[in-house]
Parts: C-alpha cells; sequence; structure tokens
C-alpha cells in the first residue's frame, strides 16, 4: 500500500510540474507585440526621468499612449505579461532581448551624435576660415585701394611734369 501512495505522489507532482501555473488568456498579445511594448516603455520610462516636462506639456500619459498604439486594454496586458513571466527563462530572455535592442539603438544615436558633431565642427571652421579669408580680402583691397591711389597720385604727378615740359 506504501508503494501505491508513493508512486501516487510522485506521478501527481510529475504531472503538477508540468501544468501552466497561469492559463493562457483568450487575448494574449503576441510575444514580438509584447516586446514592442515592453521598448516603447523603455523609451517612455528613460523620456521621464531625463525630461519629465515634455511628456507633461505634451499631454503624454505613456500608459495610456502605449495601451492606445497597440490597441490592447489594462487588463489585457496584465494577463498577457503574468503569462510570460510565468516561464521566467522565456521572460528573462525577452528583457535580455530588449537590453540588446536598446543598446544596439543607443549605439546608432551617439553614431548620429558623433557625425553631426563633426559636421558642425567642419562647418564652424568653414566659417572661420571665411572669415579670416574675408579679412585677407579686405586688406588687399585696402592695399589695392592704396596703391592706386599712390599710382594716381604719381600718374597726376608724371602728367604734370610732361606738361611743364611741353610748354617749355
Amino acid at each position: 500500500m506504501k508503494k501505491y501512495i508513493s508512486l501516487f505522489v510522485l506521478v501527481a507532482l510529475f504531472l503538477s510540474c508540468n501544468k501552466d501555473l497561469v492559463e493562457k488568456p483568450d487575448n494574449l498579445i503576441d510575444k514580438k507585440v509584447m516586446e514592442d511594448i515592453f521598448y516603447d516603455m523603455s523609451l517612455l520610462e528613460a523620456l521621464k526621468y531625463q525630461n519629465p516636462n515634455s511628456l507633461y506639456t505634451n499631454g503624454i500619459n505613456p500608459r495610456t499612449y502605449i495601451f492606445k498604439k497597440y490597441k490592447i486594454d489594462s487588463l489585457q496586458f496584465a494577463k498577457s505579461n503574468a503569462y510570460y513571466a510565468a516561464d521566467y527563462r522565456e521572460y528573462k530572455k525577452m528583457f535580455d532581448d530588449l537590453n540588446d535592442r536598446l543598446k544596439k539603438e543607443k549605439a546608432a544615436v551617439d553614431l548620429k551624435i558623433k557625425k553631426e558633431a563633426k559636421k558642425a565642427a567642419a562647418l564652424k571652421k568653414t566659417k572661420a576660415k571665411k572669415v579670416q579669408d574675408s579679412i585677407k580680402e579686405a586688406k588687399k583691397a585696402k592695399d589695392l585701394k592704396i596703391k592706386k591711389e599712390k599710382d594716381s597720385i604719381l600718374n597726376a604727378k608724371n602728367e604734370k611734369d610732361l606738361k611743364a615740359k611741353t610748354k617749355k
């Protein structure tokens, strides 16, 4: 009899371990969409802490925005989240994928920022060079004007000398 009870308990434990802890909801959000939701939530949370007034001035409530964007409600999100969280390995994998995605996006944004900074530095350098060139051109023009004035004075003296010689 003890063998039968032990066998029954062992089988019951084995079968209960395979059973899902949380039942699959009828309106389960797809795993990929759930990852996108977590991604958007991460961005909105980061924005909320970096520049809190930006969300307020634009009248954006992060949760409401997510629910409208993905056409879901809070209960559907909570049930789907609980379902995915029940399998902690898959849930961790979802967040690892999310973390990788955020790192890639950050790297891409950092690269764009570096390019823009280089472009701005080059533009600033070009503007500085143009200013220097315009100063040089102004000096050349001034020197040319002075030279023309000197030449015209010399020409006037030469003409005066010529007239004086021709009168004699």
